[in-house]
């Protein structure tokens, strides 16, 4: 058991990926917090059914029913089964109370062919500002950037099932934009 604590102390402070009670967690999210929110006075600690960050325009210590302006998600801890080519889409989605996407930032993934399919900036850069109402389909909304379709179909389900199902868990329906 020493040892495997000292390997996850390793990993953890190395920003990988490790598994922890039947689940993949990816550390140190707070560098991308600041990119998918920029205005954001204060972030939640990482909580909640399904786990997720708040974003805050005022500081929640200070004004405590202060409503949160978004939130930040892991695809991996809302929709775990949704697997690209050769595992798992390690995607960080920000998505504001309107339920537009503020970004997404693709921070791992064990795919071979991931060099000239869901790496390049442009296939996450598509989905800001996309409305959770959006279609999501390859070839129509969202570009094929590259012939690997299966990793690039499960990015974009990934991004767009997590997407609503965190809308239809925290968002109010009337708010959400077409």
């Amino acid at each position: 058991m020493k040892k495997f604590a000292a390997l996850a102390a390793l990993f953890c402070t190395s920003g990988a990926i490790v598994v922890a009670a039947n689940r993949i967690v990816t550390h140190d999210a707070d560098p991308f917090l600041r990119r998918l929110f920029p205005s954001a006075v204060a972030f939640s600690p990482f909580a909640g059914t399904p786990l997720h960050y708040k974003a805050y325009a005022v500081d929640p210590r200070s004004n405590p029913s202060a409503p949160p302006v978004g939130y930040v998600f892991w695809t991996t801890d809302v929709v775990p089964t949704e697997y690209a080519y050769h595992g798992p889409l390690h995607i960080l989605v920000g998505m504001d109370t309107s339920g537009v996407i503020n970004g997404a930032i693709l921070a791992y993934h064990s795919d071979p062919y991931g060099y000239f399919s869901v790496e390049p900036p442009q296939f996450v850069a598509q989905f800001k500002g996309k409305s959770i109402r959006d279609p999501f389909q390859v070839g129509v909304d969202i570009h094929a950037v590259s012939r690997a379709s299966i990793s690039i179909a499960s990015g974009t389900r990934a991004i767009r099932d997590s997407a609503r199902l965190m809308a239809r868990q925290f968002l109010n329906p009337a708010a959400v934009k077409r």
